[in-house]
């Protein structure tokens, strides 16, 4: 038996895992809600994976992978909900808004940019800039470790996120492998990387809001 024979194991795995870090949203969420304000939370990793989810969506339709096309329209259901929820509780709506305006601007470019593409080429062409992106994407907490490393505190950094990108990333870096895909097994390569460079700040530098719920804890 080859690779090509677990195709459908793993891509459903990597599915599985997938709604699981889209899902990981919900307890950044929910803290947004408790603290009843969205003031020091990154909107990138809900943004952004509508977006991406959105290209990676029109490049699942390119390659015709039916494992891609449901995981993507689950990632944009999903990531809708938590932006709303972060639009919702935000005290800063224009900047929102503005932000909002940039995203969709470049995906409706890259969108109808995908509709007028040589048929031949798009494939590689395509693929070439979701990748760009989700690279992008997976690397930006990366722009706070200067921040993270003057204060010692990683409460800036979404941790469910990382860990859940961290094994997603394994997975369909393997469906990469027994589907035969530059693209995707370049794309997840690097973003498990990336991911793993993120989840050892945890390590090195603990969250101190945690460490100080703990204490607060023990002296009640």
């Amino acid at each position: 038996m080859g690779l090509e024979d677990y195709k459908e194991v793993v891509g459903t795995c990597a599915s599985i895992t997938t709604m699981g870090q889209m899902l990981a949203g919900t307890l950044i969420c929910k803290d947004i809600y408790r603290k009843g304000s969205s003031k020091g939370v990154d909107p990138m990793p809900f943004l952004g994976g509508i977006g991406l989810c959105i290209l990676m969506l029109q490049y699942a339709f390119i390659l015709k992978d039916l494992t891609m096309v449901n995981i993507n329209i689950f990632g944009c259901l999903t990531n809708t909900m938590y932006m709303a929820v972060y639009y919702y509780f935000t005290p800063n709506t224009k900047d929102t808004l503005a932000l909002i305006g940039k995203v969709t601007a470049i995906v409706v470019a890259l969108l109808a940019y995908a509709q007028v593409e040589n048929s031949e080429k798009i494939e590689f062409r395509f693929g070439l800039i979701v990748t760009g992106l989700l690279l992008s994407l997976i690397a930006a907490p990366l722009v706070h470790i200067g921040e993270i490393v003057k204060t010692k505190n990683t409460d800036i950094l979404p941790f469910p996120l990382i860990l859940m990108g961290t094994l997603v990333s394994f997975q369909w870096l393997l469906y990469g492998v027994i589907i035969d895909n530059g693209f995707v097994i370049f794309q997840n390569a690097v973003g498990f990387f990336l991911s793993v460079v993120q989840l050892s700040m945890f390590a090195i530098f603990p969250s101190k809001s945690k460490a100080n719920s703990t204490s607060q804890k023990k002296t009640k």
